[in-house]
């Protein structure tokens, strides 16, 4: 699998936007929002934070959108209804993914090559994943293939796909399950999906959902439930 790299983004493109779900990441936001290709809007979606991450990154360019309900999911959908462009991609707020990393993935859409982009994560420095955190996911990326056939490694959050595809997906879950529906769904709808290496770096700060055993069985107790909801949808 080829690993992915930084390339220019061609001015003429259409824009992109980057849904960002954010709690508590004033230190990151700097450098993830730097990141941002040129024309493409960055969404940071606000999830309850008080170190003032919704200021800075008004006063780093961003649009900020306040989502009350706590929850990834919740965070990570406020974006999507929030965006407006024709591909709408994702990416974590805490540093550990660099969003100039999407310029391919967004090519790769638009050109009709994938429907859905994923970023398979690899990691990049002492500590950036854990080895709990890199347990749940081997368990969910097997269960993962189980359920849908599809050959996937991780279930990352560095991703790229439509919007009104994205929208027409329905999801629902609202917790930490929501990157998994997604890829479920998109496999039942018959998308074309596709994983390619980035490179992962130590987040900046704890993590909120796999910083430790009990966020990552947690994590993992919402996604198995994603996938038996799936599973009894299905005809």
């Amino acid at each position: 699998m080829k690993a992915v790299t930084t390339s220019p983004v061609n001015p003429e493109e259409p824009g992109v936007d980057v849904v960002l779900p954010c709690l508590d990441e004033a230190d990151a936001l700097p450098w993830v929002l730097a990141r941002i290709p040129p024309g493409w809007r960055a969404i940071v979606v606000d999830n309850g934070s008080t170190d003032g991450s919704a200021d800075i990154a008004r006063g780093l360019g961003a649009t900020v959108v306040r989502e009350e309900r706590r929850g990834f999911g919740a965070a990570c959908h406020a974006g999507l209804t929030a965006a407006t462009a024709d591909i709408v991609c994702f990416c974590d707020c805490d540093a550990s993914l660099d969003p100039s990393l999407l310029v391919p993935f967004v090519r790769e859409v638009r050109g009709g090559g994938a429907d859905l982009v994923l970023g398979r994560r690899r990691p990049r420095g002492r500590g950036a994943w854990p080895a709990h955190a890199r347990a749940g996911n081997l368990a969910l990326s097997h269960l993962l293939r189980r359920r849908t056939g599809l050959r996937l490694h991780d279930l990352g959050p560095l991703r790229a796909a439509r919007r009104e595809a994205l929208l027409g997906l329905g999801l629902s879950d609202r917790r930490s399950g929501y990157p998994l529906q997604m890829v479920v769904r998109a496999a039942d709808a018959g998308w074309r999906v596709v994983e390619h290496d980035v490179p992962y770096l130590p987040r900046a700060g704890a993590s909120k959902v796999t910083g430790t055993w009990r966020g990552t069985w947690q994590a993992v107790v919402d996604m198995r439930r994603v996938l038996a909801e799936a599973v009894t949808k299905t005809p």
